[in-house]
């Protein structure tokens, strides 16, 4: 099972989702308060399992309805997906992949494990 971990930075309060073999496959925002942060974990929660991936790697990609996953093409030429929410706010960002396929793994792997994923404060 997958866990979210709350953390302090310098600049306020962030979550990471870990899959169960330890990998960051999502980070979130800088948060202000920790209220806001569990926030943000209980949203990645509900729209992660149910959004779709908006593929916008590929030329005259269609466009798909919020809650979604974005996946794009970065200026290094490294493959990212974010989530957004329902009201089209990015809630959480991928790190940088090498290739397609494992982007799309990456995808699948939030939505799996964002669901049931336990929430640990460091």
């Amino acid at each position: 099972m997958g866990k979210f971990v709350i953390r302090t930075v310098n600049s306020g309060i962030k979550f990471d989702l870990k899959a169960t073999n330890g990998q960051v496959i999502l980070t979130s925002e800088v948060y202000t308060t920790k209220a806001a942060c569990r926030n943000g974990v209980e949203s990645i929660m509900k729209n992660a399992p149910v959004a779709n991936v908006e593929d916008q790697t590929v030329e005259g990609f269609e466009t798909v309805t919020h809650p979604k996953f974005e996946m794009y093409q970065d200026k290094a030429g490294e493959f990212r997906f974010r989530l957004k929410a329902r009201n089209g706010e990015i809630i959480g960002v991928s790190e940088g992949y090498t290739s397609k396929a494992n982007c799309v793994n990456g995808v699948e792997s939030v939505k799996k494990n964002a669901a049931e994923a336990e929430i640990v404060e460091e």
